[in-house]
Parts: structure tokens; sequence; C-alpha cells
């Protein structure tokens, strides 16, 4: 719609300044014949804008010219005020920012967008931790986020999961990703993009030397590569095929998620249902073990063999005679 485009010229002269046509007309796909209507029909209306010809022309608000007009939609207003991933702004200081941001943006929104905002501010709420995730260890993103944000090498000194020493690594930050709670630091090692927990790093250091990325290559392209990798990595595991009682159905769904290969095959009458699991080593099988009796290995037979293994450890172990260790 035209008024749509003439809103959309006006914002973007207000932001940045004296933009050339060609490019107006580039961002908005139209003609630069039209984009000149649309400037002469803004000067109609009262907008002092105006134009300059030249090599280093284009088109300019007068000096000091401002307009309140936000733009917004009621379904645009609504979505800026879904924005209370909580522990995302804490953990970057940023929970006053955010609050007053909102509230600056409440102040500029169209009187009758502000009812539906501020409802929506009242009854949807963003929560990205998992349940029963258990106690978080204290991230500090500081030094990071200076790296990011100020194009930086870091030298870090992080402990990979299962090493009880740190490693110490050069790297070149691209960003930091939040993903269901966890921070994660993504970044190149040696020309090549690797993920970092931000709560495995020990300590984090700014180097002088500036950051080296790869020429081209964004945020969510080295995300994506990473992502995909882990969602995608082939292991040489072992598929499982269970029965669980089915007054544990729920909890064991909940609890084995992530193993779960398909949903369990349940017919709504048995006091069994079958599932099927995948685990990349045979020993992970022992997580089984926190069901008790409310699930049964079907198959294979090493699968029941590890776990009576694991119990007969178990027993070994409570049966054993009581000694001083002092």
């Amino acid at each position: 719609m035209k008024s749509d485009r003439l809103l959309s010229i006006l914002l973007l002269l207000q932001t940045r300044g004296r933009v050339p046509a060609h490019e107006l007309a580039d961002r908005l796909e139209v003609s630069v014949r039209t984009i000149y209507r649309d400037i002469e029909a803004l000067s109609a209306s009262g907008v002092p804008v105006y134009a300059e010809r030249g090599r280093h022309g284009g088109i300019e608000l007068l000096a000091g010219f401002r307009t309140d007009v936000t733009g917004l939609t009621a379904d645009e207003s609504r979505a800026l005020f879904i924005l209370a991933a909580q522990g995302a702004h804490a953990a970057l200081g940023l929970d006053a920012a955010l609050g007053s941001a909102l509230r600056k943006v409440m102040a500029a929104l169209p009187a009758p967008h502000r009812p539906a905002a501020e409802v929506t501010s009242r009854r949807i709420l963003v929560d990205a931790t998992r349940w029963k995730s258990g106690p978080q260890q204290a991230v500090d993103l500081e030094v990071l986020q200076d790296a990011v944000f100020c194009d930086r090498r870091l030298k870090l000194r992080y402990r990979h999961s299962g090493e009880r020493e740190p490693r110490t690594y050069t790297v070149d930050p691209y960003g930091l990703v939040a993903k269901a709670g966890v921070w994660y630091l993504v970044a190149d090692r040696r020309g090549a993009p690797q993920l970092f927990r931000a709560d495995r790093v020990r300590s984090a250091r700014l180097l002088d030397d500036p950051v080296r990325r790869r020429p081209g290559v964004e945020l969510a392209d080295a995300w994506e590569v990473l992502r995909r990798q882990v969602e995608e990595r082939p292991e040489d595991g072992i598929d499982v095929t269970v029965r669980i009682r089915r007054e544990r159905l729920d909890m064991f769904q909940r609890m084995a998620a992530a193993q779960l290969t398909a949903l369990p095959d349940d017919d709504g009458e048995s006091d069994w249902v079958t599932a099927r699991l995948s685990y990349p080593v045979l020993r992970a099988v022992r997580q089984l073990l926190a069901f008790s009796d409310q699930v049964e290995i079907l198959d294979p037979p090493e699968a029941r063999a590890e776990l009576l293994r694991a119990v007969r450890s178990v027993t070994d172990l409570y049966q054993a005679p009581d000694r001083d260790d002092g």
C-alpha cells in the first residue's frame, strides 16, 4: 500500500539521514520514479523532505525534523511485548534496559494499540529454562560480550565435559547464543567453527588483536553449521527396546525424551507400553536404573546384561562391610 510505503520512507530517512533514491527503490522494491512521486506526496502533506542531485546526492529530511509516528500495527505491538525471556536479558545485564525500552515503546504506540500491548505483557510469558534442569552454575558473560561487540580475539581456559583440567585456546568469536537456557560462545579456532559452553569457561581474557573471522560468515551461518554437527552427529550407538508400566509412561517420556527414537506404542489398554530408545554407548543404558522395576529392557541381550551388571555393582557396594575411611 502507498501509505505503508510513505511511512517506510519517512522512517528510513529519519533513521539513516540522506539516502540515495536508488537505494530507497531497492529497499522498497519499486522504481526510482515511484520514489520521487512518493517524495512529492510527502512534501505536499507537510513533511520537510527534499532531494539533492549529484554524485553525493540523495533524499533527506530537513535537519531537526522528527516524527512520533511508529508505524506499528497491532500485531507488531504485541510481538514487541513478548520479550520476557528474562534469563537471557538478565545474563547480559539488560533487564533494566529492556524494561526502560518497553516503557518508551508503550509511550510511543498509537493509543488504540496500547491496551492490546499491555494485556500481552501480562498474559504471555516466555521462560526458556527447561523443567527440573537442576541448579545452574553462574555464568559471567561480561568478557565474552566485550569480545563479541569490540571484535577482539579471546584467550580462554575451557574445561571440556568429562575432563578435569581446563585447556587453553585462542579463538575468534562470532557471537553468543542462548539455547534452552544455556549460553554458548560461537567462535572460530584455527579457522574452523567451534562451540564453547559459557558455564565451562574458567577464565577469559580479551586480547589486543582484532578478530579474524572467515570472510562472509556471520553468527547465524556458524551456528547453523555447529547445530547440525551436534544434531546429525553419526554415532555407533545401540538401539534398545523396553517396556514401561503405564502409570510411569508420562514421566518416562519426559526423562528419556532425548533417547526416544519413536513415540511409545500405546494401545490405551495394556498395563505395559513398548518403546524404542537409542544410546550412543552400551554403558549409557544404565540411565534406566532410575526407573527401578517400572521399565524392563526386552532387547538386545547385551543391554539387559549391562543393566544386570550395574545392579550387581550397586548391590555389592551396599552389602560391603562397614569401614572407616577416615
